[in-house]
């Protein structure tokens, strides 16, 4: 197992769920954390839990990786020591709606392709330069089953994870040659703000997507990252596909109400 403590991880999306957790995680192994959301005071809340949990040092920023001139200045303007990211993890990401393809709002169509592809686009032309030269990192894209089956009403989001799967795969291998890793987290179901995002906060429809199922948690996909990180340097995971035991796949879920499929 590579240690992780005192070396820079920058995680995108950290205000809370998958992000949150595991920007938890790796505190508790005692990692320097760099970490940016769109909502700046929500990172803020965290100081004292991420503090108390081991973290060496914590740089907060606020990021909407959207926008690539923001991207490009907030990572150039970051202190002298802020600045050798050992592993940036590209969890900032969300979906949508949930209607037909041809009755989707093209708004949300922008925002799920500009921050799931483009903004992780963005930030890793950011970062992966830097490890290239320095022939030390690790990259983790942050997935989902979705980009293995595309299911009803959810095209445009499944489009965009199977974006991400092939960005990572590409950048795999154009980093041959380099010590720089490279790794996809794929999870299915896990109980977050993201299904209340994607129900653009309609509580009671996010609800209903966990109904009668035990769904993955965000410390489940954090547990899993850090794994992959801490693997011996000749080791690369290329990608890692986790769900709950009541999922089949993107589609297929046992709910305890006897309902095979979603």
């Amino acid at each position: 197992m590579q240690p992780v403590r005192g070396k820079i991880v920058f995680i995108t999306g950290a205000s809370s769920g998958i992000g949150a957790a595991t920007a938890l995680t790796f505190a508790q192994q005692g990692a320097r954390l760099l970490l940016c959301a769109r909502r700046l005071e929500k990172l803020e809340a965290l100081r004292d839990e991420l503090t108390t949990a081991g973290a060496e040092a914590i740089h907060f920023f606020q990021l909407d990786v959207r926008d690539r001139t923001s991207v490009n200045d907030a990572i150039a303007s970051l202190p002298e020591e802020w600045k050798a990211v050992d592993v940036l993890v590209n969890n900032a990401g969300l979906a949508r709606g949930m209607e037909k393809l041809y009755e989707n709002d093209p708004n949300d169509w922008d925002e799920m392709i500009d921050t799931n592809v483009k903004g992780l686009l963005y930030v890793t032309k950011a970062i992966v330069p830097g490890m290239v030269a320095r022939n030390s990192g690790h990259v983790v894209n942050m997935g989902s089953t979705a980009s293995y089956n595309t299911y009803a009403n959810g095209g445009v989001y499944c489009a965009s994870k199977a974006a991400e799967k092939v960005i990572s795969e590409g950048l795999k291998i154009d980093l041959l040659g380099t010590a720089v890793r490279v790794t996809s987290i794929d999870p299915g179901m896990v109980e977050t703000d993201f299904s209340k995002v994607r129900f653009h906060g309609d509580e009671e429809a996010a609800a209903k997507v966990y109904q009668n199922i035990t769904p993955l948690t965000g410390e489940d996909i954090a547990d899993a990252i850090l794994w992959a990180v801490t693997r011996p340097a000749h080791v690369n995971i290329h990608s890692m596909v986790l769900t709950t035991i009541h999922q089949g796949n993107a589609y297929y879920l046992h709910r305890t109400n006897g309902n095979a499929t979603r």
